[in-house]
């Protein structure tokens, strides 16, 4: 069976689709969180398309697994408002806690969004494609990241509780929060990487406003009831909608005051660009990389194509972080190209949920260009290094 027809076979037909996956499969969300309360949106929805498409009696199709609300700008900017009465200045409740108050808060919230996990899990696979074994990592990576942060955040108030004496001049060190805080993560890692921005501004006093991303919307749904419950009313709102329509008039209104973005350089400079007062937005970027690996002639070849390959390859390469480039010494490229290329026709392909599967459905339409790995060569014989350019 060629390549071909093996990936004409691989779609499913939904009565083959474990039931236990299909559990709240279409999810039709109308819930968003604005000033403490989750109200019920009647308007228009986005429908959400599962990469994994299934089978029918003709040719494979996208497989509808939810909505979510489109909101307006009139409701982004009502969500700004109650984080902007919720911060009050540094002078809300919130910002004006006590570190172990935010902290006890936190854990109460970790002990209920690990009771969400299956539902948050099942919604992060059919929204991206992420397989189920990487998707419960992405849940569980994402729960101790935040423990770490609380430990972190423990540690660093004993420091600030201490005084120090710099200079012959005796004081002490305390760390207040910034304001409100506009939060977005990226498609492909919806969960851990937007709360590694979400997290840290929350704890340190923070009201938040968080756009989920366009893949990876659903698996919010599930964590509105804990958000809501334990977090004070302001703190955290939660809106959905196109990012164009409803960002722009949120930086516009200069009352955002920290931009926590995981993304694009290009999204993230027309963003400032968008602040009335940009010399006094605070940013914290995480953008795109261009990620090289070097294998020289003294390497294990078996442990370098395995990780050049998990590098390249993890989550069909849809990571900023994955190796874009590959330097390989001219000594052993031969070598080294032949069991790279048998260890990447060796990956398993097919559905999220199979068991060891590698490669999975992507979750962002392609381009011409992108819709196979293109591998480019490229010889300089000046230089006893070939670079092999990997373009997802």
């Amino acid at each position: 069976m060629t390549l071909a027809e093996k990936i004409q076979t691989i779609f499913p037909r939904v009565a083959d689709i474990p039931e236990y996956l299909l559990k709240d499969i279409p999810f039709i969300q109308t819930g968003y969180l604005i000033n403490g309360e989750i109200r019920v949106w009647d308007g228009p929805r986005q429908q959400v398309l599962s990469p994994a498409w299934v089978a029918d009696d003709t040719d494979p199709k996208p497989f509808f697994i939810g909505e979510y609300p489109l909101l307006t700008e009139s409701h982004a900017l009502e969500a700004l408002e109650a984080a902007v009465t919720a911060y009050d200045h540094g002078r809300g409740f919130w910002p004006t806690l006590s570190v172990l108050g935010r902290i006890e808060h936190m854990e109460r919230f970790v002990f209920q969004m690990i009771e969400a996990k299956d539902r948050v899990v099942r919604f992060l696979m059919w929204e991206v494609g992420k397989s189920l074994q990487d998707s419960e990592k992405e849940f569980d990576r994402t729960i101790k990241y935040i423990n770490d942060t609380l430990a972190a955040l423990k540690d660093l108030d004993r420091t600030s509780s201490r005084f120090t004496i710099e200079e012959g001049i005796i004081g002490q060190i305390r760390r207040a929060p910034m304001g409100v805080v506009l939060c977005m993560g990226p498609f492909n890692y919806p969960l851990n990487e937007t709360f590694t921005t979400l997290i840290p501004a929350l704890i340190m006093g923070n009201t938040v406003l968080l756009k989920p991303p366009k893949h990876g919307a659903l698996l919010y749904a599930p964590l509105l009831a804990a958000f809501c419950d334990i977090f004070p009313k302001g703190v955290i709102n939660i809106i959905y909608g196109e990012g164009r329509k409803m960002i722009p008039p949120l930086m516009a209104s200069g009352k955002i005051n920290v931009l926590g973005l995981i993304g694009t350089s290009k999204t993230a400079n027309a963003l400032k660009k968008q602040h009335p007062n940009p010399n006094r937005l605070r940013c914290v970027l995480g953008l795109e990389a261009k990620n090289p690996a070097i294998v020289l002639k003294g390497a294990d070849l078996d442990l370098a194509v395995q990780e050049c390959v998990l590098g390249c390859l993890s989550f069909n390469g849809q990571r900023c972080t994955a190796l874009k480039i590959l330097f390989v010494e001219a000594a052993i490229v031969d070598v080294f190209l032949e069991r790279f290329c048998k260890a990447v026709n060796a990956l398993s392909f097919g559905m999220p949920w199979q068991k060891g599967v590698f490669i999975t459905p992507v979750a962002a339409k392609q381009t011409d260009l992108n819709k196979q790995i293109i591998t480019k060569i490229v010889r300089d014989h000046k230089s006893k290094f070939l670079a092999t350019d990997f373009i997802l």
